[in-house]
């Protein structure tokens, strides 16, 4: 069987992507076999607070941030990203290659994401929640781990997902629902287990499925199975499939196993081979 199109990958144009390339990147897809591409760039308006260690293992982050630790994103040049994807149409014209975005939050920033995806066309936007209330900012989980019971933290962000889905409509695939799990303490508190948190990753997928989205089964930290289980319990009629790739050499990295998974799970791929993977039982 063929991999499915990776819908999940950073380029240059990522602000927190120093070492991607759209043009290598293309190459690894060609290599692979990939039926389709896309670049879904990081846009994000939210200022969040980020540790001493977080910037001195992400030196490029260190002209982002205030000396206490903010970091503002910068602005996303559009123009310029949508001139490099046609450029790598033109260089790679067996490649199906997507312009998108990943919004980060864009609950609390409907009138700035409004405005950006007005300025071009974008084949895939994916809605992502990477930050949540600390005090009167922001913070990753990884961050709020070390101020909060870790469950706490996950049950939050898992409350927050809801809100996202209710909150715009920007976005039509929601991205890495287990974000938390990347830096979850397990030295600390043990391994992750979803089932300990059923209920609330139960009701998440539900108003996602409700929504009429589709649940993307991210690579970068492999998805647990039980989560694309109850994504399909939940009434979801569709995913798709995303390395979150920062540099080339991770496009479509686990999408095999990715894949198997999906059709063990009830989702077969369509006669679009660009497509999302449907739901068939």
């Amino acid at each position: 069987m063929m991999l499915p199109a990776d819908s999940h990958v950073h380029s240059e144009w990522s602000w927190d992507a120093p070492l991607a390339s759209m043009e290598r990147s293309c190459a690894r897809a060609v290599e692979l076999g990939l039926p389709a591409i896309a670049f879904t760039e990081h846009v994000d308006y939210t200022v969040l607070r980020v540790t001493p260690d977080v910037l001195e293992e992400n030196d490029h982050l260190l002209a982002l941030s205030t000396p206490d630790g903010l970091l503002t994103p910068p602005a996303f040049d559009a123009g310029g990203y949508l001139e490099a994807i046609e450029r790598c149409r033109e260089r790679f014209p067996d490649l199906r290659i997507l312009s998108g975005l990943e919004l980060g939050e864009p609950h609390w920033h409907a009138a700035a994401t409004a405005k950006l995806l007005a300025a071009g066309r974008f084949d895939r936007v994916l809605g992502s929640l990477h930050c949540l209330p600390d005090g009167g900012g922001f913070a990753e989980p990884s961050h709020l781990y070390g101020q909060r019971p870790a469950a706490e933290v996950v049950r939050e962000y898992l409350a927050e997902i809801a809100k996202l889905v209710a909150g715009s409509e920007v976005f039509s695939v929601l991205t890495h629902i287990d974000y938390p799990v990347r830096h979850w303490p397990s030295r600390e508190v043990g391994p992750f287990d979803p089932t300990a948190f059923e209920e609330e990753f139960r009701y998440a997928l539900r108003m996602t499925a409700q929504s009429g989205r589709a649940l993307e089964i991210n690579t970068r930290v492999p998805l647990h199975p039980v989560l694309v289980t109850w994504w399909h319990e939940e009434g979801g009629e569709a995913v798709s499939f995303g390395s979150d790739a920062h540099v080339p050499s991770a496009v479509a990295h686990g999408f095999r196993e990715a894949a198997d998974l999906a059709e063990a799970c009830g989702f077969r791929p369509g006669r679009d081979p660009y497509g999302l993977w449907a739901r068939v039982n």
